[in-house]
């Protein structure tokens, strides 16, 4: 699930989707995520080498001084990463390790996989769509684990009053949905797998806060979202759903790492996913503590944050040749709309222990 404050507009994961994993959806792309990447290489590979960078210069000395000492710099967004740095379990486990973790909070996925491309990063959470982008900017990206699917935490949406009734009433109408982001992927397939084509509908590419605002004016039709803004739709707009994307597409979230860090360091990325998971299965046993903690951290009113609590599927998985036969679909499929300008091969990201 995305973070839903007031200026969610701003953010871009995947992310990862059930409601969506907490920090995998705020893929909000304004201009074309690819583009987005490869400008940040030179315009901002110095500011992110002088700020992100920092921390890890300024460790240098005492691990120098220690031998043996290793850093973890995660790179988190408002999710699941800040309920674990919360908890302080994760530097707990990794403290005999003499591993020191520090924490960088991201509004994006794609900005956390710019700070991952050059160096200032070691760990990270994105939804579905960023890594295509990034591997499309040859970034250094390794998958180390990912969410179980999610498909219910994404949803095509129509006023109450709509007339659309089906997929098939979708012919011709204005659709909003945030470019090259998971629910992007989602409406390509939905609209195949009902006879439609990708040009029989009129697509307004929006960033979240601009659909919803799009949505409640009635200047377009329906809207393609994901949660926690399609709980918010349906409790506070009233929304009316047309379709999920339970058998159309899985919606997983990833962790990732960079790949010299994930052959360099398997004990300290195993820990963290174990950590990690145990916060997903606290969460899938403790569902209403869950949506208080994040509707706190978020701003959102927690009955929006439990009906996307609700129907959030829970468990963390390692990567496996199918979970990436997924995502290269999703290459493909954007290669194929022009969103990335060459082949993807996602393999090319799989961790060393893959199966």
């Amino acid at each position: 699930m995305a973070r839903p404050s007031t200026d969610i507009a701003h953010d871009a994961s995947g992310g990862a989707s059930a409601a969506a994993h907490p920090a995998f959806f705020i893929a909000l792309f304004t201009v074309s995520p690819v583009m987005s990447i490869t400008r940040t290489l030179h315009d901002r590979r110095t500011f992110l080498r002088l700020s992100l960078g920092a921390a890890a210069a300024a460790a240098a000395p005492l691990s120098f001084a220690q031998g043996n000492a290793r850093t973890l710099r995660i790179g988190n967004q408002k999710g699941y990463l800040n309920l674990l740095k919360g908890r302080g379990t994760l530097e707990k486990r990794l403290a005999p390790l003499n591993v020191s973790v520090t924490w960088t909070e991201f509004a994006a996925g794609p900005v956390q996989l710019e700070a991952l491309n050059v160096g200032s990063i070691d760990f990270g959470d994105v939804g579905e769509a960023p890594p295509i982008f990034a591997q499309a900017a040859d970034a250094p990206l390794a998958y180390v684990a990912a969410t179980v699917k999610r498909p219910q935490s994404e949803a095509v949406l129509v006023p109450s009053q709509s007339t659309i009734r089906s997929v098939a009433d979708l012919k011709g109408k204005r659709i909003a949905l945030n470019k090259g982001s998971n629910v992007h992927y989602f409406l390509v397939q939905l609209l195949r797998q009902h006879g439609l084509q990708y040009g029989d509908v009129k697509l307004v590419f929006l960033a979240p806060a601009d659909a919803r605002a799009a949505f409640e004016r009635a200047s377009i039709d329906a809207w393609v979202i994901w949660d926690p803004f399609f709980a918010a739709a349906e409790q506070s707009l009233g929304a009316r759903v047309i379709a999920d994307a339970s058998g159309v597409v899985g919606n997983r979230g990833f962790y990732f790492s960079s790949q010299s860090y994930a052959a360099n360091n398997p004990d300290v990325i195993r820990i963290v996913i174990e950590e990690l998971d145990k916060v997903d299965q606290w969460g899938k046993q403790n569902k209403d503590q869950l949506a208080s903690e994040l509707a706190q951290l978020w701003g959102l009113p927690k009955a929006v944050v439990d009906a996307a609590v609700q129907r959030q599927q829970f468990g963390t998985q390692p990567i496996t040749r199918a979970i990436l036969g997924d995502q290269q679909q999703i290459a493909d499929t954007f290669l194929d709309l022009g969103l990335i300008p060459k082949h993807v091969d996602v393999l090319k990201a799989a961790p060393l222990n893959l199966a």
